[in-house]
């Protein structure tokens, strides 16, 4: 058994995409359109499982853009997607610095959450040991759910 994808429907492909690519740094893949479906599938890898998703298209993220708006809700009730990263107080910053919230800030310097635009729980783990804990993230408080 291999693992492949995580599929999450979006609402909005382009304000899903600048979030996972622009803002987290993921990278498209792949692209997929069904006019007699109506939707619009794409694959993005992160960064370092690039060259592994170009082999065999794993591990990826499938955004489902269904042409006919629907409405989505409870993104976290099948759990969340989790990125192991080089910084996670500097995507945080990153992260922050262009509008999104840390529900759940790094005060360990080893684990925070996200949110994307449709309300999926995305879970950042420091890669290696924790960094140590600094400001402002020691005292900042969740903010929503995560």
């Amino acid at each position: 058994m291999q693992y492949l994808h995580t599929m999450i429907r979006v609402s909005n492909l382009d304000e899903s995409l600048h979030f996972f690519c622009d803002l987290l740094g993921l990278k498209e893949m792949n692209r997929k359109s069904s006019e007699k479906g109506r939707f619009t599938l794409v694959f993005l890898a992160a960064p370092d499982d690039e060259a592994r998703a170009a082999e065999d298209r794993a591990p990826m993220i499938e955004l489902t853009y269904n042409w006919d708006p629907e409405e989505y809700s409870g993104g976290r009730n099948f759990g969340h997607l989790a990125y192991r990263v080089e910084d996670i107080y500097a995507l945080c910053e990153h992260l922050q610095a262009n509008g999104v919230t840390i529900n759940r800030p790094p005060r360990d310097g080893h684990m925070a959450f996200v949110r994307s635009p449709d309300g999926i729980s995305i879970e950042l783990l420091q890669k290696g040991e924790a960094l140590e804990p600094r400001e402002p993230w020691v005292s900042m408080e969740n903010t929503g759910t995560w």
